[in-house]
């Protein structure tokens, strides 16, 4: 079987879900080709070429690639389907965004956010919030996958480079056209990749409680921010903080949830954290039942006080 893998990468860098997806693809067995559409990404596509298990990259790098939208991807995709019999990409907004189309134009089912891989047909993916694993075995002759980078451990850098071949992009149809984008800057670690979250909730109750509580904490221990979706409903935070089913599914090292019930759709999204902190002054929090670490307080008062401590002891 040869596996074509989309990467996800930023043109000049490649994203460790690219990493991820590749390991998930050698869990299926078979050649793993990897495919950079861009412009200007010949960097993310040297970077590819030395993952361990990759045996070839395929390189669209092109003006018509420029913004990834969906529809000149997919036909991207298609035009190289004939020889591939697997296509798999991270459950990130692109590859959620791009995989679906190309199972349609392909006429076959897309499993999607796939957690294990038992062989090169049947696969692992959670339904109804995480509460059930589902098992599928799919006989379709291409199968399209999303992957859940969480599940699955980085692939390897080696030394030796495998090699790049340039592909030709097909002409656009014409059906979509990129506008604009509205991009949130931070110099805290993104989200999806942070080794660190301090995430908080609706008993926040406010954005300026997220800036004066919660950051400082965040700052302190080099994390990223994040919010459940009462909290982002509510409009203390941006849509892009958003930890749970409807958001950002995340596994960090450590997880600190702040003034969060722990309701199943944001469990879904955090509960496969290394170590999760559950800081809620109700003794009853659903969060308890899944935290390594809780502790029955005002989170006004507790949070505060544990970053005094850090501070204190990152001082001396």
């Amino acid at each position: 079987m040869t596996i074509l893998v989309l990467a996800e990468h930023q043109d000049t860098q490649l994203d460790e879900a690219t990493a991820k997806a590749v390991s998930a693809a050698g869990r299926i067995g078979g050649e793993i080709h990897v495919l950079v559409a861009g412009c200007g990404c010949r960097a993310a596509a040297e970077a590819a070429a030395r993952l361990a298990g990759v045996t070839k990259v395929l390189l669209a790098d092109d003006p018509g690639m420029s913004n990834r939208l969906a529809e000149p991807v997919a036909a991207l995709i298609i035009s190289l389907a004939a020889g591939y019999e697997a296509f798999l990409a991270p459950s990130t907004t692109s590859g959620k965004n791009i995989m679906p189309r190309v199972a349609a134009l392909l006429d076959v089912m897309q499993i999607s956010d796939v957690i294990a891989i038992d062989g090169p047909d049947l696969f692992q993916r959670p339904i109804y919030a995480g509460n059930v694993i589902q098992t599928v075995r799919s006989a379709d002759a291409w199968k399209v996958l999303t992957v859940r980078a969480s599940s699955f451990p980085a692939a390897a850098t080696t030394a030796t480079a495998q090699p790049i071949e340039a592909v030709t992009v097909p002409a656009s149809a014409g059906r979509s056209s990129f506008v604009r984008n509205e991009l949130s800057r931070s110099e805290r670690p993104e989200l999806a990749g942070a080794r660190i979250v301090v995430s908080g909730g609706r008993a926040l109750a406010s954005a300026e409680n997220f800036t004066t509580v919660l950051a400082p904490l965040a700052d302190t221990l080099g994390a990223a921010v994040g919010a459940s979706r009462a909290a982002v409903d509510a409009g203390y935070v941006s849509n892009d903080l958003q930890v749970g089913q409807t958001g950002k599914i995340i596994a960090p090292d450590l997880y600190i949830a702040c003034g969060i019930s722990g309701a199943i759709q944001h469990l879904a999204g955090m509960k496969d954290s290394k170590v999760i902190v559950a800081i809620n002054k109700d003794p009853d929090a659903p969060i308890f039942q899944v935290a390594d670490y809780g502790l029955v307080a005002d989170l006004f008062e507790a949070v505060p006080a544990f970053h005094v401590s850090l501070a204190g002891r990152a001082g001396t």
